[in-house]
C-alpha cells in the first residue's frame, strides 16, 4: 500500500493583487481531516471577533498585524503561529498588508 501526499511548492503563489479595502480568502485544501484557507488582507482590514467550531491553527506568513485571542492582544509578523481550542475568540486586523495561513482541524468526534 503506497501513501498519497498533497505537495504545493509555493502556497503563496505570485504576489495577489489585493483590492484596496478587501479581504480575499481562498481554499486551496480540503479533506476528511483539515481545510486550509489563504487570506490576504489588504493594509486596515480586520476579521471582527469571531469563533470557530473546530480546532484551528493561524500562520502568519508575510505582514504584520494585530491579533485578539481571548483578552490578550499580540502585534504579530511572518512567522507567528497559534493553536486555538473550538470556539475561541479571535480577531486580526492587518497593519501592514498580511497573508496568512488558516488551518481548520477536525475533531473526529
Amino acid at each position: 500500500m503506497s501513501e498519497t501526499y498533497t505537495y504545493i511548492p509555493d502556497i503563496t503563489g505570485p504576489a495577489a493583487e489585493i483590492p484596496p479595502d478587501s479581504i480575499l480568502s481562498r481554499t486551496f485544501y480540503s479533506d476528511s481531516q483539515v481545510k486550509v484557507i489563504l487570506f490576504n488582507f489588504a493594509k486596515g482590514q480586520e476579521l471582527s471577533e469571531h469563533t470557530a467550531s473546530r480546532p484551528a491553527i493561524i500562520h502568519f506568513l508575510q505582514g504584520e498585524a494585530r491579533l485578539r485571542l481571548g483578552k490578550d492582544e499580540f502585534e504579530v509578523h511572518a512567522g507567528a503561529w497559534v493553536h486555538m481550542p473550538p470556539n475561541f475568540t479571535h480577531s486580526v486586523l492587518a497593519r501592514t498588508p498580511v497573508t496568512m495561513l488558516l488551518i481548520l482541524l477536525e475533531t473526529g468526534g
